[in-house]
């Protein structure tokens, strides 16, 4: 898949490049994102060469896409991260994570907003997953607000490092009402 841009004025969905490395780098050494993503900690630079390079190059070539969300109102600086993991029949998961300095404004939202529509258009996907920590309340919100139905816990479903951690789950349909 070729990688496209999303946006609705506001956020600018676009693939992150080498210049995107340090941002990436420094957002992720926030403790909030390392407490609720598997981002590896510590998070050095060398990993976010190889995140830009290798994960997101190669999630893209094998229907995988990741977007850098970026702030319009702010020359378009990098301000997280979402992306859709390919998932067998039509289906992906959704992640994403956000710097501490973006939270609370909506972005989050606007930015799953475009990627579930993104999903469900263009992608042509049925379903949409969602996992997050349990406890992760904020992520559970925009899930939430943004049409997920939050199916339960698995306890115990979820890797983090070498620790298994209850984790929630949601779901979306391309048929559901939003």
């Amino acid at each position: 898949m070729d990688p496209f841009e999303l946006t609705d004025g506001t956020v600018l969905l676009r693939i992150p490049g080498a210049e995107d490395v340090d941002d990436i780098t420094r957002i992720c050494q926030d403790p909030t994102i390392q407490e609720w993503t598997t981002v590896p900690s510590p998070y050095t630079r060398e990993i976010g060469v190889g995140f830009v390079e290798e994960f997101v190059a190669g999630g893209w070539t094998k229907g995988s896409p990741t977007w850098a969300i970026r702030e319009l109102a702010d020359n378009a600086r990098l301000v997280g991260m979402i992306g859709l993991t390919a998932q067998p029949v039509r289906s992906a998961e959704i992640g994403w994570w956000l710097a501490p300095e973006a939270r609370g404004r909506g972005l989050m939202a606007r930015a799953v907003e475009l990627v579930v529509d993104a999903a469900f258009g263009r992608l042509a996907l049925d379903r949409i997953e969602w996992r997050a920590f349990v406890g992760n309340d904020p992520s559970r919100a925009v899930a939430e607000r943004s049409g997920f139905t939050v199916e339960g816990c698995i306890r115990g479903g979820a890797v983090d490092g070498e620790t298994r951690r209850d984790d929630w789950v949601g779901t979306l349909l391309a048929t559901d009402r939003r």
